[in-house]
């Protein structure tokens, strides 16, 4: 049986160390799992040219919002953030659309402490920022907070945060610092953009602080967040997270998540 990682650029993505490993812990010996460079125009064609042998896709940028038009159904996560992240073949051969990011933020930010009635807030408004509102949900906050460089950006998420059922506000990427003191701060930006923040924010310790950058690492948003005393997770959390939820769905058997852990951590970034 086979599995990708798809998207474009490829080359750098971890996912192959994690799940290969998954599959030898687990003794799914004739499984492999691979990456293919696949831009989001290009993805329809690639899926239809899939053979019986194909178990699924993990679908990274710039493909999410390709995988989730392309399934023949489409999981309620995936379907409230407007994008899929993996892809399964069903016996039948449709496919089934799922976002593991959210159900992936959820576990990494559970395992660091958070607990439901969290306040939260979102740095950045972009795809990545849908999944983070709707894990906020799923967490039991009554409200996110999102700060951008855009406000129209902002305006964009409400549909996700009305889905979801969280009341969202925004905040300019300039203004108030007071939301670093939120029990949870979660950066979706690329890696560079939240650098400057580092030198403003007025971290509480006890908050999480999740940034979902992991090359280069730590930012230095998250050294002051350590200093601070905040609990800090980073994106390598969350891929390794994801990873699992879409192993489990790909083979049927539960991850080996320590193995895959084990592995993500030699593997070089």
């Amino acid at each position: 049986m086979r599995a990708a990682v798809v998207g474009r650029p490829i080359a750098h993505s971890l996912s192959p160390v994690i799940h290969n490993a998954g599959y030898a812990a687990a003794g799914l010996t004739g499984w492999s799992y691979t990456r293919i460079e696949c831009g989001a125009d290009e993805l329809a064609g690639l899926v239809a040219g899939l053979g019986p042998e194909w178990a699924g896709l993990s679908v990274t940028m710039p493909g999410k919002e390709a995988a989730l038009a392309l399934a023949d159904e489409v999981s309620p996560v995936a379907a409230a953030v407007g994008a899929a992240n993996t892809l399964v073949r069903r016996p039948d051969g449709t496919w089934y659309a799922d976002n593991t990011d959210v159900t992936g933020m959820v576990d990494v930010l559970t395992g660091a402490g958070c607990r439901a009635g969290v306040t939260v807030t979102v740095l950045g408004a972009g795809g990545t920022a849908r999944a983070a509102v709707a894990a906020a949900a799923r967490l039991g906050a009554a409200e996110v907070t999102v700060v951008a460089r855009r406000p129209e950006a902002i305006e964009e998420l409400r549909w996700v945060a009305d889905t979801a059922g969280i009341s969202l506000s925004g905040e300019p990427w300039d203004g108030n610092r007071a939301h670093a003191r939120d029990d949870v701060v979660i950066s979706t930006v690329p890696k560079g953009v939240a650098d400057p923040l580092a030198e403003t924010f007025d971290w509480r310790p006890g908050t999480v602080f999740f940034d979902v950058v992991y090359d280069p690492w730590p930012t230095p948003l998250a050294v002051t967040a350590l200093a601070a005393g905040c609990r800090v997770v980073s994106g390598l959390d969350l891929l390794l997270a994801q990873a699992a939820g879409q192993f489990e769905q790909f083979t049927g058997v539960p991850a080996p998540r320590e193995a895959m852990a084990a592995a993500l951590g030699a593997a070089p970034v």
